[in-house]
């Protein structure tokens, strides 16, 4: 819940006093590099973006740090989160709700810390500096930073995917073709086949999860990101296949054409496409749509595009 809650107040552009908060009814964002200190009673949530926030006082709901640490001193009664940051829990102080870390850790004095004994803790460690970055500069997701390791991913990426569509093409070299094949003749019609299902398996998913008890909405969950994953997986094989084919029949003669080097070349095309600023996101959302496509549309012959 406190997860959700997250988004509502970033969405609202609330802000605070950077000093203190006190009996204060809605949540209470703050986003600049001073920590937010929490004295008094504050009845809403608390949410710190790209800073930390120390509760010194009593909050009678949840506490999250997006990009920062929470660092208890007081009284919190609902959830204490923190992403990209740790919790830090001092001696004397009380978390009535779950505490769930995200790249960073939990830390408490040496004593039992003063939890409720039915709340829980998860913690995921890793990635505490990226996340944290993230948070302070969210444009940074969207653009790259060119070191050398940024470079040695690239071409770990243009392997794996290389080592991928010549492991799919020698397994079922027909389907590929048939669909790369399809790709080129209908790409729009795969386009928007691909896009109502994403839509159907989006909504259908969240309906299950909702609906149906919660064993068969978690299979039904895990069913849907199979299909998602093998769609994706096949699909972007094909449009690896489809793209270097393209680029052997417009830059070499067909007596060089070769099947290795088309899928070669079609992994470093994407690869570099999709290592583009800030649009990178748009190529990612249309490879899984084709894919999904493709998938749906794998059992149809070249000749269902057109009437002849």
């Amino acid at each position: 819940m406190l997860l959700l809650l997250v988004a509502a107040a970033v969405v609202r552009g609330a802000s605070a006093d950077d000093s203190a908060v006190t009996a204060v009814e809605r949540p209470v964002v703050a986003g600049n590099d001073a920590p937010l200190v929490v004295d008094g009673e504050s009845v809403g949530d608390v949410f710190g973006v790209g800073r930390a926030v120390v509760v010194r006082g009593s909050v009678q709901r949840g506490v999250m740090a997006f990009g920062g640490d929470v660092i208890v001193e007081g009284r919190v009664e609902g959830d204490v989160a923190a992403i990209g940051g740790s919790v830090r829990q001092r001696e004397g102080s009380f978390i009535g709700g779950d505490v769930i870390v995200i790249g960073g850790a939990y830390h408490h004095g040496k004593s039992a810390p003063g939890r409720n004994p039915a709340s829980k803790t998860v913690m995921i460690a890793g990635y505490e500096e990226e996340l944290r970055d993230v948070a302070r500069n969210p444009a940074s997701l969207l653009t790259p930073r060119l070191t050398p390791a940024y470079f040695g991913q690239r071409l770990l990426s243009v392997l794996f995917w290389f080592i991928l569509s010549l492991a799919l093409t020698a397994i079922s070299p027909g389907a590929v073709s048939r669909a790369a094949a399809r790709l080129q003749l209908t790409s729009l019609r795969v386009a928007v086949i691909g896009l109502l299902g994403a839509v159907v398996f989006s909504f259908g998913g969240t309906v299950s999860l909702r609906l149906l008890p919660p064993a068969f909405g978690a299979v039904v969950g895990v069913m849907a990101l199979l299909l998602l994953l093998v769609a994706y997986l096949f699909g972007r094989v094909v449009i690896h296949a489809a793209t270097g084919r393209w680029l052997q029949r417009l830059l070499l003669r067909e007596e060089k054409h070769s099947e290795s080097v088309a899928l070669l070349i079609g992994a470093a095309v994407w690869a570099v496409v999709l290592a583009l600023p800030y649009v990178w996101p748009f190529f990612v959302a249309g490879l899984v749509v084709t894919s999904l496509g493709l998938a749906l549309t794998a059992r149809y012959r070249l000749n269902w595009k057109r009437a002849v």
